[in-house]
């Protein structure tokens, strides 16, 4: 009885806490858009004083740079947003001037710059050159760190660590791989082993630098302050660095404890990189941002490291219109909605041009952002708030408007990409591995190898008919117990990435022994095959690491293509280079037929349909595809609010054709009124009064906007003020019980809905 009275205590405190929380959860409404900031759902980054017109009232606001200017700055941002503050500062690139000329410790630094083969400085604009991280460098961004952590700040995110693959060439970088390599330096473009190992020591080198500065500057603030500080990195998507030629630490960073997660970087400027499908080069923006949102949602799978989604509604690039613009930002947002791995988004990098610019810049057809869209985008900015759902599941278009079976979408079929994708991206690549035609299927031409070909070749082919396919990082593989067990189906090249060792192999032989099947399509022939690694340099060594991962799977090292049984699993050998697969609908067939033999021989059913549809709480996500299994638009019925339309209508059914994406609300999945379902306000307080016949909200929004709001009620509204006036429109729909109504916002509103009741009821 001693043991057991404490342990029935212990059984009773869990059963409350249980039904305290699941008291709480159904008390919450659906939409839920009154929250703490606290809860640090939302972002955005700026530079600069504090101008009402672009404060997006999120939860967190990051304030750019670290100069003294900016750091002043902190205190006018912090009282004025009444968002959480944080900093937010580039670790390749900034304003680092002080550093450079020698006057932070006295010695010139300016051989920390990042040097092309030509001995020309690598810029990031006239004035600042990109830095190859030494540890004097770490150094002074600690030091100016700490200034932020003195100014009260518990959050810092270190942006871009970036080293351009075709950089290398510069005195701090010889220096680096002297002390690494234990050798004189080799030039990176004098062989794919220079080059490969150039790139394993760029890949270090921020690893360093983020590990030094963000455990130093956590240490100093608990010891100062006693205030644990969070460290970010905002970081281009894997998908991306490979595609541009740039290396990074990706994954590794993983491995700091110093860092508590990341923002992937991932808009227009990244998703429309042009790649080929059909033979045909193009822009493709929806289709990348869905691999390079889901190589990140895979990068921090099974830690407890958060993952920021970013999105942008312009770019870098200042020559694009508006419709454009619009385009592809909704592209990128559905695209990162439908990766449901993470409900924490940076919502706009620089809302100043978003809000303040002109485009096309320089023309004479420039203009500012529409009105209609500025209310659209400031509604997205709240909304997104509330994508923390537990219902969670993709859809068929026909269980939704007939109730028929539904048969969701593919799932268990992942890419598995390397953070080596990034280390065979500079010369000598092209010089020894492209070739000009497209005749041999083993072989890749320099366009496709510029566009990531092989890696795209193995997802494209799959994305482009509705299958949801996941991109697993293949580093994580031997990081994380168990990170395989969510797929049925994986496919694999090292035609454009290595292995980092011969661990992964076992455990892919495990997971293939115990039912998984493992598409593995390599030609044998890359020439970074012979870069010294661990195959090739261990007893017995091997050509290739594609050789190792055979063996390990009983298969010989030059095994022919075939499909072949081990374990209770599969392996299918293809001895194609993974480009082979873009060129014609034909050869994306081959390859598809390939994966719905895996699919069915692991239990999965191979669902192809030219759209994605995807359930998240009350909210629907739908992209349909052009390139696809037809040209039909999808067709969606029931009671829907599209959160895209500036009047946001109530409609029986939306009807989206190819190239056109969808966020709706479905009515029938909301709680009881009064609720607020969708709004460009961020609602900081409702309260009900009069006996439930007063309705009071208190809002705040960027400031000029023409700020609009739904909201569900249980009667009809008697009448509607915002700060006492008239709002400039008003619609009624007494069939969903919803109010709509838009106003021109100057920052902050009081809004107050008056209900009728018998005794106020007019014939007005």
């Amino acid at each position: 009885m001693p043991v057991l009275r404490p342990l029935f205590a212990v059984a009773l405190v869990v059963v409350a806490f249980a039904a305290e929380f699941a008291s709480s959860q159904e008390s919450r409404p659906v939409p839920n858009l009154i929250t703490e900031r606290s809860e640090a759902r939302t972002s955005y980054q700026q530079a600069g004083a504090y101008d009402p017109r672009y404060d997006l009232k999120t939860d967190v606001v990051m304030v750019y740079g670290v100069s003294d200017a900016a750091i002043a700055s902190l205190k006018e941002w912090g009282e004025k947003s009444g968002s959480k503050l944080a900093v937010m500062t580039g670790v390749a690139w900034g304003g680092y001037g002080d550093y450079l000329d020698g006057k932070f410790d006295g010695v010139d630094h300016w051989d920390d710059a990042q040097v092309k083969a030509d001995d020309q400085r690598m810029q990031h604009d006239p004035a600042t050159p990109y830095l190859s991280p030494s540890v004097a460098f770490s150094n002074y961004l600690e030091s100016r760190l700490r200034k932020v952590v003195d100014a009260g700040v518990d959050e810092i995110y270190l942006e871009e660590p970036e080293f351009w693959a075709f950089t290398g060439f510069g005195k701090s970088f010889q220096r680096e791989w002297r002390m690494f390599y234990n050798e004189d330096f080799v030039r990176p473009d004098s062989s794919v082993d220079a080059q490969y190992r150039a790139s394993k020591l760029k890949y270090y080198l921020y690893r360093r630098a983020l590990d030094r500065v963000a455990s130093s500057l956590k240490e100093y603030s608990l010891k100062t302050y006693d205030r644990p500080l969070k460290i970010y990195v905002a970081t281009h998507s894997l998908v991306s660095y490979a595609q541009i030629q740039m290396v990074s630490p990706e994954s590794s960073l993983l491995e700091l404890p110093g860092l508590d997660g990341l923002i992937a970087q991932i808009w227009t400027g990244t998703s429309r990189f042009g790649n080929f499908y059909n033979g045909v080069f193009a822009e493709r923006s929806f289709e990348s941002a869905m691999l390079e949102y889901g190589v990140m949602q895979e990068m921090v799978r099974g830690t407890n490291k958060r993952v920021y989604y970013l999105n942008d509604p312009v770019e870098d690039n200042p020559n694009y219109d508006w419709n454009d613009y619009r385009f592809n930002y909704l592209s990128t947002l559905v695209a990162s909605l439908l990766r449901s791995g993470s409900s924490y988004y940076e919502v706009a990098p620089w809302p100043s041009r978003v809000f303040l610019g002109k485009f096309p810049a320089g023309s004479p057809d420039a203009t500012t952002i529409p009105s209609e869209y500025a209310s659209t985008l400031s509604l997205v900015f709240q909304q997104l708030r509330d994508m923390d759902q537990s219902d969670v599941e993709w859809l068929d278009a026909e269980a939704l408007d007939n109730g028929a079976t539904n048969r969701g979408a593919t799932e268990g079929i992942g890419v598995l990409l390397a953070d080596s994708s990034m280390f065979q991206r500079a010369a000598p690549t092209k010089r020894d591995t492209a070739v000009e035609t497209l005749d041999d299927p083993t072989t890749a031409t320099a366009n496709e190898l510029n566009s990531l070909s092989d890696f795209l070749g193995l997802a494209t082919p799959l994305i482009k008919r509705g299958i949801p396919v996941d991109v697993p990082v293949l580093d994580n593989v031997a990081r994380f117990p168990n990170y395989l067990d969510q797929y049925k189906v994986l496919l694999l090249s090292y035609d454009y990435q290595k292995p980092s060792g011969p661990g992964l192999h076992a455990t892919i032989a495990d997971w293939v022994s115990r039912g998984g099947a493992l598409v593995f399509v390599d030609s044998r022939k890359d020439p970074y095959n012979k870069a010294r690694d661990w195959w090739n340099e261990s007893s017995p060594a091997y050509d290739t690491p594609g050789d190792h991962l055979l063996t390990s799977l009983g298969l010989k090292a030059d095994q022919a293509e075939g499909e072949y049984e081990f374990g209770a699993g599969r392996v299918y050998v293809v001895r194609k280079r993974p480009a082979h697969y873009l060129r014609s609908v034909e050869n994306g067939n081959e390859l598809r037929a390939i994966v719905e033999s895996a699919a069915a021989k692991t239990g999965i059913e191979f669902v192809e349909r030219n759209y994605f549809l995807k359930r998240r709480g009350p909210y629907l996500l739908a992209s349909v595809m052009t390139e696809s299994t037809s040209d039909e638009p999808l067709v969606l019925r029931g009671k829907f609010v599209d959160l895209f339309d500036p009047e946001l209508k109530v409609v029986d059914r939306l009807v989206l054709s190819p190239e056109q994406r969808a966020w709706a609300l479905e009515l029938n999945k909301t709680t009881d009124a009064p609720n607020v379902l969708a709004s460009s306000c961020r609602v900081e307080s409702m309260a009900v009064e009069n006996d439930g016949n007063l309705i009071k909200l208190e809002t705040t929004s960027p400031s000029g906007i023409e700020a609009i709001s739904l909201i569900k009620l249980n009667r009809i509204p008697k009448s509607v003020k915002i700060n006492g006036a008239d709002p400039s429109k008003v619609r009624w729909d007494g069939g969903t019980q919803t109010l709509f109504f838009k106003f021109h916002s100057e920052g902050k509103a009081s809004v107050e809905i008056a209900l009728r009741t018998e005794e106020n009821d007019d014939s007005n």
